[in-house]
């Protein structure tokens, strides 16, 4: 069982910033492919941005437009995503997820693995 936590959440006011981080306590996510997902209340989860094994990144447009990025800290051993230029609709709990298959696929049935989720809230 892996098992993810993710970090990084809290409360910032729309145009602001925010990095989540996700890890594995005591191991690492390089054999996986990772996501970021997001689920705002009385909405469907959807994907934001998935990083594969090899470092290819995948993009939600409608989502992102632009403003996340996410990449692998080595040193840190964590997966991030670095979240510029908040929205209020950007508000959600956000959840990192791993695949062990052999491609990186946008679509939460993919992933094996989920963390319990950080909260973003996006607030004047």
């Amino acid at each position: 069982q892996v098992q993810l936590v993710e970090s990084g959440g809290g409360l910032v006011q729309p145009g602001g910033s925010l990095k989540l981080s996700c890890e594995v306590p005591g191991s690492n996510l390089d054999n996986f492919h990772v996501g970021w997902f997001r689920q705002a209340p009385g909405k469907e989860r959807e994907y934001v941005a998935i990083i594969s094994r090899g470092g290819g990144t995948i993009y939600s447009t409608d989502v992102v437009k632009g403003r996340f990025s996410i990449s692998r800290d080595t040193i840190q051993r964590t997966v991030d995503l670095q979240m510029d230029r908040l929205e209020v609709a950007d508000t959600a709990r956000y959840y990192c997820a791993a695949s062990a298959g052999r491609a990186a696929v946008a679509s939460s049935s993919a992933f094996d693995y989920w963390g319990q989720g950080t909260q973003v809230t996006v607030s004047s």
